[in-house]
C-alpha cells in the first residue's frame, strides 16, 4: 500500500535523543533528512508534533496549576519544537511553511485547510503548530484533525518501536508485535495508540494509522513507496 499524502506525527520527546529535555539538534537534523527523502520522492507531507519535551499541560495541573494555562503553555512548546522542525528542513533545501492555530504573526500563518492543501499541491512541507488550538485536546487529536481536513492518505505515527505489540516490548520479553489490526480490535484489546478522541476521530473517517520506528534510518520512505515494517491499524 503506498501512501502519497502523509500527515507525519512526531512526538515532542522524540527529538530529545538521548537528552533529558530540549531538542537535540543531531536528532532533529537526521528527521528533517527522512523527510527531505520522502518529499524528493514526490510524497506531499503534512507534521504535526507534540511539545513533551518543553512542557506538558497535564503535567502542569498535577502540579497544581490551572489547567487551562497549563495547556496553553503546551500548545506554546509545539510551536517552539515545529519553528526548530521548520529551519532543519529548510536547511536541507526543502520548501516549508509553518502554520499554527494560534496567531502567531509574523512567524506563522493562521491555519486553514485551504491555505494548507493548496501549499501541500505546491511542493512545500507543511508543519503545524498549536495542537487544535483549544484545550483539553492533546497532540494526538490535533494530527488526527489536521489529517482528515487535509485529506491524507494516512497519518504516520513516528515512535522509538518498530509497531503496536501485545504489551509494552521495552518491558516484556514476550510482547509480539501485530502487522495489522482494526479499529475494534485495538479497542477491545484496550491498546494505547492513541488518545480516545483521536483514535475515535481516525476511525470515524476512514483514517488509517500506521506506528512505525522513526528512528531507523529509511523506514518513513520505505513505508510510503509500499513496504510493510510496522503497524497499520484500519
Amino acid at each position: 500500500m503506498k501512501f502519497n499524502r502523509i500527515l507525519l506525527k512526531l512526538s515532542g520527546e522524540a527529538l530529545m535523543g538521548e537528552q533529558q529535555y530540549g531538542i537535540d539538534p543531531d536528532r532533529l537534523a537526521t528527521y528533517a533528512g527522512e523527510i527531505k527523502d520522502v518529499v524528493d520522492a514526490g510524497k506531499e507531507v503534512g507534521i504535526v508534533i507534540g511539545g513533551g519535551n518543553i512542557y506538558r499541560g497535564l503535567q502542569g495541573a498535577g502540579e497544581g496549576m490551572d489547567r487551562v494555562q497549563g495547556d496553553y503553555m503546551g500548545m506554546l512548546a509545539t510551536v517552539i519544537n515545529s519553528m526548530a522542525l521548520q529551519g532543519a528542513l529548510e536547511k536541507t533545501g526543502l520548501k516549508v511553511k509553518l502554520l499554527s492555530t494560534l496567531t502567531l504573526k509574523p512567524m506563522a500563518e493562521h491555519m486553514s485547510r485551504k491555505i494548507a492543501t493548496d501549499y501541500l499541491k505546491e511542493g512545500y512541507v507543511v508543519v503545524i503548530a498549536g495542537g487544535t488550538g483549544n484545550p483539553f485536546f492533546t497532540t494526538d487529536t490535533a494530527s488526527a484533525l489536521r489529517a482528515v481536513e487535509i485529506e491524507a492518505d494516512v497519518i504516520m505515527k513516528g515512535t522509538r518501536v518498530d509497531g503496536i505489540y501485545t504489551a509494552d516490548p521495552e518491558k516484556d520479553p514476550n510482547a509480539t508485535k501485530y502487522s495489522e489490526i482494526t479499529f475494534d480490535e485495538a479497542y477491545e484489546k484496550n491498546l494505547k495508540i492513541m488518545d480516545l478522541t483521536a483514535f475515535t476521530l481516525c476511525k470515524e473517517n476512514k483514517l488509517p494509522i500506521y506506528v512505525f520506528d522513526m528512528n531507523t534510518k529509511g523506514n518513513l520512505l520505505k513505508i510510503v513507496n509500499g513496504q510493510h515494517l510496522g503497524t497499520i491499524v484500519k
